[in-house]
């Protein structure tokens, strides 16, 4: 049934008012009241999930660059001099000293010797390790020669190393990634010479 009053209008102006269409269903099709508030609805979820793991992410950052920044400020401590070399509470103390943000910071210090060999004419540097590092002087001497030639100069040198860890846990707990993460810093620097 084509609606009351078309059957009477000849089949031209039919098909003309169908080109044009329902001038009363136009304007409820372009009426978008409404539309603006449903794009939010849609949208907002999404843009505060972005907003938290943004966070998150920086977070995890500055956790992981302080941890690195936490060896290093350690190791700093430690290769002052021989003294700081073994004061291993002292190192301890200053890379905790240097991240004070991340409560679950450790660290852990070694102290190594090599015997340095170089080659005057060449500037070529040999490494062997000491076993012994604050031995006896006869010790150093077995391990760490004193070069009988004026082409070859061996020194005992000591490095500090130290390694930082912590865990850091997320906020808030997301499907597929990891509640805490294992963040650990490294570093290593030659011994001041006294």
């Amino acid at each position: 049934m084509i609606g009351p009053g078309l059957h009477d209008r000849p089949l031209a102006q039919l098909i003309k008012i169908l080109k044009k269409g329902n001038p009363i269903m136009k304007n409820k099709l372009r009426d978008n009241s409404g539309s603006a508030f449903i794009e939010l609805a849609i949208i907002l979820p999404i843009l505060t999930l972005l907003v938290i793991a943004s966070a998150e992410f920086g977070r995890v950052a500055y956790a992981a660059i302080e941890v690195s920044n936490a060896a290093r400020a350690g190791v700093a401590y430690g290769a002052q001099s021989n003294l700081t070399a073994k004061d291993s509470a002292g190192i301890k103390l200053a890379a905790k000293d240097e991240a004070p943000n991340v409560t679950s910071l450790s660290a852990t210090t070694t102290d190594s010797c090599v015997c340095e060999s170089v080659t005057t004419s060449t500037g070529a540097v040999k490494r062997t390790a000491i076993h012994v590092c604050s031995g006896s002087s006869s010790t150093l001497a077995a391990d760490c020669p004193t070069s009988t030639t004026s082409t070859n100069v061996n020194y005992v040198v000591n490095y500090v190393s130290v390694s930082t860890s912590a865990n850091v846990s997320t906020m808030f707990h997301y499907p597929g990634i990891p509640s805490s993460f294992s963040l650990s810093g490294y570093a290593q620097m030659r011994q001041e010479q006294d």
